[in-house]
């Protein structure tokens, strides 16, 4: 009798297992297209955030590499984008991580040209304190737009820090080290991105061969 109830329990608890399982795939299915293309719509509007669309014909969030280097920050696996018009690469855009936030990390975007004058840098993730690091962030400051038109003039380009170091760039009250962060890791961005143009322009396509698998 009790051999029987435990049977009888076992497949009912089977039978359930099999069509919460095969619901939860039907509907991964269904959705991950639709996930799929709204993520591209945030990353084609990231890009043209940082760098004017009118400036490139070709599909920016289809024509990358990656790469690995302390220059641009302690993870691994940064995409660089790169921005074509008629096949010739005119600008670059970097993933960057400043590791010396108040708070963590501090991820970060930025467009750059080939004279090492930038068209925009955007923070895409960070952890800092609200209402003070978190100027950072174009829904609560312009400061991030100041890096526009800015150009690294060498490694020893001392105007590339906040204003309390003798820089050009505005530092946030009562939260000096975030600005600080990121002015220095979007300085070192530009210098990777000029020393290496030349060679991340012409590696191969990441993004294309992801978009083909």
């Amino acid at each position: 009798m009790i051999i029987s109830s435990m049977a009888k329990n076992g497949g009912i608890l089977a039978a359930f297992a099999l069509i919460t399982t095969g619901a939860v795939t039907l509907v991964q299915q269904y959705t991950a297209p639709k996930i799929a293309i709204q993520e591209k719509k945030q990353l084609q509007g990231l890009l043209q955030q940082v760098l004017p669309a009118s400036q490139y014909d070709n599909d920016l969030y289809l024509d990358c590499t990656t790469v690995n280097t302390p220059q641009l920050g302690p993870r691994e696996g940064y995409t660089v984008y790169r921005a074509r018009r008629q096949g010739e690469v005119i600008a670059l855009v970097l993933q960057s991580t400043a590791a010396n936030g108040y708070s963590g990390n501090i991820d970060m975007i930025s467009a750059v040209y080939p004279d090492g004058t930038v068209s925009g840098v955007r923070v895409t993730k960070h952890n800092e304190t609200p209402g003070l690091g978190d100027k950072v962030e174009t829904k609560r400051s312009d400061w991030i737009y100041s890096f526009a038109n800015k150009q690294v003039q060498g490694a020893d380009d001392e105007r590339w820090a906040v204003k309390k170091d003798g820089g050009m760039f505005d530092q946030f009250t009562g939260a000096t080290i975030t600005p600080r962060a990121v002015v220095t890791t979007v300085k070192s961005t530009v210098l990777y991105a000029q020393q290496h143009f030349d060679t991340l322009a012409t590696a191969d396509n990441h993004c294309l061969a992801e978009e083909q698998s």
